[in-house]
């Protein structure tokens, strides 16, 4: 019994020290990563007026972006599977931040969708690569806590970022002949590069090759990666196949399940500024501040719902429960008359729902594909699922300029949720029980 103890504290000992060395710093990355592809939301406060934008071509070249990472991510984790994470992910970080800082340069509709579209190549295969990244190193059962911990970076960036956003504007406008949007891509495209370049030296492409790990950890961590290979083998219901992902019938129904929540993401990460400004301040610098109410509280959702989820080994109602609230949360934030303060609050409510049921979600995907299969799939699930993000902004642009309001636009992105809610069930019907947090999974929930 004592050596089991002993054996059972050694895992979890090794589990916290990898955990403490890859997410903070892979938190750190997709902060940044965020606040460079939404930043243009809080840019628009300015820069739709000095460029003469209409909020048609805002939303198109918020959601350009977008069309890139359809056509690269898949490419981008085959990629990063045969080079190598440490470079591949140092490699985008740099290039991206670049392309965000050259946003500045910004002159005109062609310049806009132009620069969105290279900075969506350029950020191409992050996102999907770390998520393949994760598998390197976790095994199901520590798997989507650690999903939930990076994506929790989704909301933080906009409490971060929201009120960094904002001072830039209000503060840097006209310093050395620039406008506070012009700084506001130059400054927060550097970071990016600085991290990026950090990343060549501080990750590792997986456990074997990790000398802050000892002999015995290593040993340890590859064990436990080849059991769950093994396990996922004899599993009907495991693609293991570049062409067996595609062939997936599960992998098209997560695609469309991630498409809605990601409408509704973005569809806040876009237009969240431009809401405030109509509704509660014209400042900027109070508008980031208004901003850090939902993206905190999404934070804290998100956090707690993927614990809870882990601890229990459910999954399918940890989703649909969290796409019921978006669902029901944009409703209410539509609805004509209702007071600026009363929107932020059901607004909060639908980061709160959104955030916590697509960082759930990517347990599906991460228990049904294996081997090349993951590398595909899930590129390809987030490569479709990201088209929400160009839907999203597009839709709303066209609406707003057709009605000069909100209230289509936020209903569209209550039907997207509950589409999502509807395919999520349909999709984890065949459930059997809660998976075993203490054991090897074996069920999709």
């Amino acid at each position: 019994m004592t050596a089991a103890n002993d054996s059972l504290e050694f895992e979890n000992a090794t589990y916290r020290k990898v955990t403490w060395r890859l997410m903070p710093f892979l938190f750190l990355c997709y902060i940044l990563n965020y606040i460079d592809r939404v930043n243009v939301g809080f840019a628009k406060l300015q820069m739709q007026q000095d460029l003469g934008f209409s909020d048609a071509v805002y939303g198109t070249g918020a959601g350009i972006f977008f069309l890139a990472y359809f056509f690269l991510e898949v490419p981008s984790n085959l990629l990063m599977q045969r080079i190598g994470a440490r470079f591949w992910i140092a490699r985008i970080m740099v290039v991206w931040g670049v392309v965000s800082a050259c946003m500045m340069f910004i002159r005109g509709t062609s310049s806009f969708y132009a620069l969105r579209l290279l900075l969506g190549a350029a950020e191409a295969g992050f996102f999907p690569g770390i998520i393949l990244y994760l598998t390197f190193w976790y095994t199901r059962r520590h798997r989507v806590k650690m999903i939930a911990a990076f994506m929790s970076a989704i909301a933080l960036s906009g409490v971060f970022g929201g009120p960094i956003s904002g001072w830039i504007l209000a503060q840097l406008s006209g310093v050395h002949g620039l406008r506070g949007w012009q700084w506001l891509f130059l400054l927060e495209g550097i970071p990016s590069i600085v991290i990026g370049l950090m990343a060549m030296f501080y990750l590792d492409n997986g456990p074997g090759k990790a000398k802050w790990l000892t002999a015995e950890e290593r040993a340890l961590l590859l064990q436990r990666l080849r059991e769950e290979e093994e396990l996922k083998k004899q599993e009907a219901h495991v693609q293991h196949t570049f062409i067996g992902a595609f062939r997936s019938g599960k992998v098209w129904a997560f695609c469309l399940v991630y498409f809605g929540f990601v409408m509704g993401n973005y569809g806040l990460g876009f237009w969240l500024p431009q809401i405030i400004k109509d509704t509660l301040t014209k400042d900027p610098w109070r508008i980031g501040l208004i901003s850090m109410i939902p993206w905190g509280l999404g934070a804290i959702a998100m956090i707690v719902n993927g614990h809870h989820s882990d601890v229990t080994g459910e999954r399918r109602w940890h989703i649909v429960v969290a796409g019921i609230v978006g669902c029901v949360a944009f409703a209410v934030s539509g609805l004509p008359g209702i007071s600026g303060v009363a929107g932020i609050i059901a607004l909060s409510f639908a980061c709160m729902g959104v955030m916590s049921a697509f960082t759930t979600f990517w347990a599906l995907p991460a228990a049904t594909l294996s081997g090349t299969a993951a590398a595909a799939g899930i590129a390809w699930i987030n490569s479709v699922g990201n088209l929400g993000a160009f839907v999203s902004p597009y839709v709303i642009g066209h609406i707003r300029d057709t009605t000069k309001s909100m209230t289509l636009a936020l209903m569209v992105l209550s039907a997207a949720c509950l589409t999502s809610v509807l395919l999520a069930l349909y999709v984890t019907r065949k459930t059997n029980g809660p998976e075993r947090s203490t054991a090897p999974q074996t069920a999709i929930r």
